[in-house]
């Protein structure tokens, strides 16, 4: 029997964000958008109330949310930022931090978890490079094993949360990072280690300036013969590839409801102005041309949340009891995160239309959401690659094109 209902301690977790969110993160959402920057003073808040690192275990200050509580976060928290800039830097330390609770070494768990449960140190995943995306067989970033760890060579770019990790928090923070150990044997031969920024020898980083979801930094860096101890490697040598699409599940799951929640949040602030609108002597929402286009978006993100809430448990089934095979769990992910973030931006789209002119102004705040869930169509997997993903799993490995 499927039950769609949430227990009673999910249900104080959703009342209690809800409630912050509104009252602290919707009023200055486009204060953190123009300042580029959230507050020191909400990131603290959200460590204090224990949201942030929350996947991670109890003896690292975590909570050890099951994906399902994680999702209902990534929401609430999408649907007072509707520029996903919080959700962005929420979602990446959820998935990242489980990541490394679950395959780290205990030094370097002992040594970084707490820093990011604490809200002192930012956590993400850095395996994109200037020229390669999602055909990460090509990547070049290098490790070599020597005396007492590993020394690496190459460039991440397009990574979020570079000004965080660099000049923000307290402690800095770092990068579950995807780099090659044995070149000769591609995706087999590579290793997922942990890279901390601020201060490493060897280390330069950049930002970009995004026209989107602003209050999180984007940017890249390069390694020129970083040496890191043998205890940031994560799980074993020349499994990181396998690893890493663990991660990328568990946060396209995420993403999928935090464009759920920003799209219906922007939906129902264009349904306020839908009853107080007049024309022709008469509401705009009484018109069926908006009730129809109103009612099918509804409909698709209601169908698309549901969908990245199965993704999400069916996650916490695998990673738990092996209730689900890998890759029944990489196929779930992916058709979640496929829809999200074109369902998300095609209602937010009408909804601006049903502004008028109004909608094309900074005064209007729904252009925020329409950008934001716009970085979602290249974010932990674009759409092409994520199509690529379910018919490989629909109809097996060997009709992949490009093997």
């Amino acid at each position: 029997m499927m039950n769609f209902e949430f227990n009673s301690e999910q249900e104080l977790i959703k009342k209690t964000v809800r409630e912050f969110g509104q009252k602290e993160i919707a009023p200055v959402v486009r204060d953190i958008d123009d300042g580029k920057r959230i507050p020191d003073e909400i990131i603290k808040t959200l460590a204090d109330i224990g949201l942030l690192g929350m996947t991670v275990s109890s003896d690292y200050g975590g909570a050890e949310a099951d994906p399902v509580t994680v999702g209902i976060v990534a929401e609430e928290l999408a649907r007072a930022d509707i520029s996903c800039a919080i959700p962005t830097f929420f979602l990446v330390q959820a998935a990242w931090g489980q990541l490394l609770d679950k395959h780290g070494r205990e030094a370097a768990k002992k040594d970084i978890l707490p820093g990011v449960t604490k809200g002192r140190a930012f956590l993400g995943i850095a395996a994109t490079e200037s020229d390669v995306g999602s055909d990460l067989a090509n990547m070049r970033t290098v490790a070599k094993k020597v005396e007492n760890g590993y020394l690496i060579n190459g460039q991440k770019m397009f990574i979020s949360g570079i000004a965080e990790a660099v000049d923000q928090l307290p402690q800095g923070g770092g990068y579950v990072t995807l780099a090659r150990t044995d070149p000769s044997r591609g995706t087999r031969g590579m290793s997922l280690f942990y890279i901390p920024l601020k201060g490493t020898k060897g280390i330069t980083s950049t930002t970009f300036e995004d026209w989107g979801r602003r209050g999180i930094s984007t940017g890249g860096f390069t390694l020129e013969d970083v040496q890191i101890p043998g205890d940031f490697l994560i799980g074993e040598q020349n499994r990181g590839f396998q690893l890493v699409m663990e991660g990328f599940d568990y946060a396209r799951a995420i993403i999928s409801v935090v464009c759920a929640g920003a799209a219906m949040s922007a939906l129902e602030q264009a349904m306020e102005h839908l009853k107080q609108r007049r024309a022709f002597g008469q509401p705009i929402g009484r018109f069926e041309g908006i009730q129809f286009k109103l009612a099918e978006h509804w409909a698709k993100l209601d169908a698309m949340r549901l969908l990245g809430y199965k993704a999400l448990w069916m996650f916490g089934k695998e990673q738990s009891e092996g209730a689900y095979s890998r890759f029944e769990v990489t196929r779930h992910c992916a058709e979640a995160k496929l829809l999200a973030p074109r369902f998300a931006f095609e209602a937010i789209n009408d909804a601006i239309q049903w502004f008028g002119a109004f909608g094309y102004t900074l005064d209007c705040p729904l252009e925020l959401a329409l950008k934001g869930v716009r970085s979602y169509y290249w974010a932990e997997g674009t759409l092409e690659i994520l199509k690529i993903i379910v018919a490989r799993e629909l109809l097996g490995k060997e009709y992949v094109a490009y093997r």
